[in-house]
């Protein structure tokens, strides 16, 4: 079993952002963070799940996702993210990060969990540190994704 916490942020929306993400397997324990020139919360939400399962190397995991986004955790939970694949996206942002996140959620048996985000639970407290840090920091990355929709909005 692997625990992933997550959390994105953004300073603006959209504006600089971060995501934090805490993985958990037994005593290990690993911390992933990078930070973003021009993003949205909900990019940064997403992208820290992705993060978090790209870590995991082996195939067929039970993981479960603690995450403060119902952006996120409904968009899989309650079915909605399968019925855009279905129409291909069409009108749908962070396409290019849900088609990122379907083959890694593939490759094992992942459970999401919302929690309250500010609400006193350690790792999303931990996670939420990261991300911000992250889009406080210098040297910030370029979403090439959200950069690229932004001026074709029709691409995605």
């Amino acid at each position: 079993m692997i625990t992933i916490y997550t959390d994105g942020a953004s300073r603006g929306n959209p504006g600089p952002g971060g995501y934090g993400t805490v993985l958990m397997h037994r005593h290990h324990k690993k911390e992933l963070s990078e930070g973003f020139r021009k993003t949205t919360n909900n990019r940064m939400e997403l992208l820290a799940v992705i993060k978090g399962l790209e870590q995991i190397k082996k195939e067929g995991w039970d993981v479960t996702i603690y995450s403060d986004s119902k952006y996120v955790v409904d968009s899989v939970s309650k079915g909605w993210l399968w019925g855009w694949v279905k129409k291909g996206f069409k009108g749908k942002k962070n396409a290019d990060l849900w088609r990122k996140f379907i083959p890694l959620y593939n490759k094992h048996n992942v459970k999401f969990v919302w929690v309250k985000g500010h609400a006193g639970n350690p790792m999303n407290e931990r996670c939420d540190q990261l991300a911000v840090q992250a889009a406080d920091g210098n040297n910030l990355k370029i979403d090439e994704g959200f950069e690229e929709q932004e001026s074709n909005p029709d691409l995605f």
